[in-house]
């Protein structure tokens, strides 16, 4: 047996509210809509990860998700000029990664990151 995929599942009474984060902004495809549930993602082969962490690391708390992407600095603009929750960053951290964090339509705090 070996896993396959990790999904994260956030409850929401607002699944229209996704949308603009992790579509408009993050350039997620919308992989799945039931209505009841919608599921944004990349078509891409990617690594299964799981992390369990007691800081998020430079004396920052333990971030909901940590999403990878290729430009950090263009993910910062993108997600100012929406008007999202910038809480951290973005910071080049002494372990070899550029983020920031940022507060999702649903208060999850998002670390975005690229690795140096």
């Amino acid at each position: 047996m070996k896993v396959t995929r990790i999904i994260a599942n956030i409850h929401t009474d607002k699944i229209e509210a996704a949308k603009r984060f992790y579509q408009d902004v993050l350039g997620l495809e919308l992989l799945m809509d039931h209505g009841w549930i919608t599921t944004y993602g990349s078509r891409e082969k990617m690594c299964v990860q799981v992390s369990f962490a007691s800081e998020g690391g430079a004396g920052t708390p333990v971030p909901d998700l940590s999403i990878e992407v290729d430009d950090v600095d263009t993910a910062f603009e993108r997600m100012t000029a929406a008007g999202f929750s910038i809480e951290y960053g973005p910071a080049n951290e002494s372990w070899g990664v550029r983020r920031f964090y940022v507060r999702d339509p649903y208060d999850k705090l998002i670390n975005i990151v690229a690795h140096l």
